[in-house]
């Protein structure tokens, strides 16, 4: 049997014991972060996740890209988002390759993408980011079970992924996503707001690892099991 799971303060944690709390159970580790309502909206009424975080979320939110050797991100999520250049190397996930606009004048190597052979766009973006920092996994359908071995073959072992809904989906059909870091602010948003994960037909089950409060906000890790 597990260890009782205990409901922390996260004030009552320092940077430095918080970035342990979510030290990952091995390596390679792809971990995915996401925010929501109780009901489960990860966006507000804007369409943007950014309406609905609060400070405690933002906390997480830093520490788990500091704890990062690189960022990985659907290419719609980072449009809608309006995504700058992080400060970590960005996968962008795209089967157009097509570098968003936000990104473009991106320093070399700090942006990568992951696409397919058959891609318009490939040719463009082996131009703009130099063909070393583009993966091709897969000729028409990108292969995702590939991008975790790829990252690691570039030494980045602690894989953190942003989303979108829709690559997070897909990452979980793969069978290639460790642990979901969620944070679940004290709102209802009604409406048809988009879930956290949408598109591909998954049944994943979970177990929680760390349960955090701060003001009515639970941040918590939930490992994916196997099988």
């Amino acid at each position: 049997m597990s260890d009782p799971l205990e409901l922390r303060r996260l004030a009552d944690l320092s940077d430095e014991e918080l970035a342990a709390a979510y030290a990952p159970d091995g390596r390679p580790w792809l971990r995915v972060n996401f925010v929501s309502t109780v009901d489960g909206a990860a966006q507000g009424g804007d369409g943007l996740s950014k309406s609905i975080n609060n400070a405690a979320d933002k906390r997480v939110f830093h520490m788990l890209r500091s704890r990062a050797d690189c960022l990985v991100v659907g290419a719609g999520t980072l449009r809608t988002e309006g995504y700058d250049v992080p400060p970590l190397p960005l996968v962008v996930v795209s089967r157009s390759a097509d570098v968003p606009p936000t990104l473009r004048e991106a320093p070399r190597g700090r942006v990568l993408m992951a696409t397919v052979a058959s891609s318009e766009g490939l040719d463009a973006a082996r131009e703009r980011l130099g063909d070393e920092h583009v993966l091709v996994l897969g000729e028409d359908d990108i292969d995702l079970a590939a991008l975790v071995p790829a990252l690691a073959d570039r030494g980045w072992s602690e894989i953190l992924c942003e989303g979108g809904p829709s690559l997070f989906a897909d990452l979980l059909a793969a069978g290639v996503v460790d642990e979901l870091c969620w944070t679940v602010v004290p709102r209802l948003a009604g409406g048809d707001a988009v879930r956290m994960a949408t598109g591909a037909q998954v049944d994943v089950r979970l177990r929680p690892a760390l349960l955090l409060e701060q003001d009515g906000t639970l941040l918590g890790r939930w490992l994916v099991q196997p099988g």
